[in-house]
């Protein structure tokens, strides 16, 4: 199985790059829950942890340390750049071994072709996270978030797929993943459900309150009633982890079969 492991850079209290109304922190944490959300329903023979899937803060040590302890295949960090430019670029460690490097090659190329932005080149770096992985390690810098013209596109929350969706064709390029023979449709999934209402502005305030507690929830009409959901997933494994993660919150979660 590749394990592949998924940072969504700072967090907490630490909000990363600011700029236009926006935080890195929050943009990293929907791109990589967003990359989880697609490998672990679209394709075959592999796993994903993540960081942080919540606005925590996590020592850049922790983050590795977790990578290495649960013996992941590659390290993708996630960040929005800041700096007055514009653009993607991708970084791997200094000691530039020849498999990070044809990986980030290859997760370079694969990316940009999608993206259709600037391109900042491959690029290597003493960054922390990049040093104290003991597996191939990469690091993605998604535009810049001080600059108008990217900023106006990290806005856009089918540009945040397309990034996210970059990622996975980057990854499933590298490492020859799989899809699977048959992918669950949207309306066949395990949904994590946190409250059904029948008047809209208790749906929302509930929405409201997940989104608080750094999570992307969204509310589906179905059969009269706005049902306030978190994900939906098509292994049930994840769903119910989730669902016991928003409930040590404070929320009430379940997970439904629909």
């Amino acid at each position: 199985m590749v394990k592949l492991f998924i940072d969504p850079g700072h967090g907490g209290t630490d909000p990363g790059a600011v700029g236009h109304g926006l935080q890195e922190k929050a943009l990293t944490l929907e791109i990589g829950r967003q990359i989880r959300d697609i490998l672990l329903r679209e394709y075959v023979g592999v796993g994903v942890k993540m960081s942080r899937t919540t606005d925590v803060f996590l020592p850049l040590t922790e983050r590795t340390r977790l990578a290495n302890q649960w013996g992941a295949t590659y390290f993708v960090s996630i960040h929005i750049n800041a700096g007055g430019g514009s653009g993607f670029e991708t970084f791997v460690h200094s000691s530039r071994r020849t498999q990070t490097v044809k990986l980030q090659s290859v997760m370079h190329d694969e990316m940009m072709t999608r993206l259709q932005v600037a391109d900042r080149g491959q690029k290597a770096a003493d960054f922390a996270v990049l040093r104290g992985t003991k597996m191939p390690a990469i690091l993605t810098e998604n535009l810049f978030i001080d600059r108008t013209t990217d900023a106006h596109k990290l806005k856009s929350g089918a540009f945040l797929r397309l990034v996210a969706e970059a990622h996975v064709f980057g990854l499933a390029q590298a490492f020859q993943l799989q899809k699977k023979s048959v992918i669950p449709s949207q309306n066949s999934m395990y949904r994590v459900q946190s409250g059904s209402f029948e008047v809209m502005k208790n749906a929302n305030q509930v929405k409201k309150k997940i989104e608080e507690a750094g999570y992307s929830p969204f509310i589906r009409l179905e059969n009269g009633l706005h049902k306030v959901q978190v994900g939906a997933f098509s292994n049930q494994s994840n769903a119910e982890s989730l669902a016991a993660e928003l409930r040590k919150k404070g929320f009430t979660a379940g997970v439904f079969r629909s």
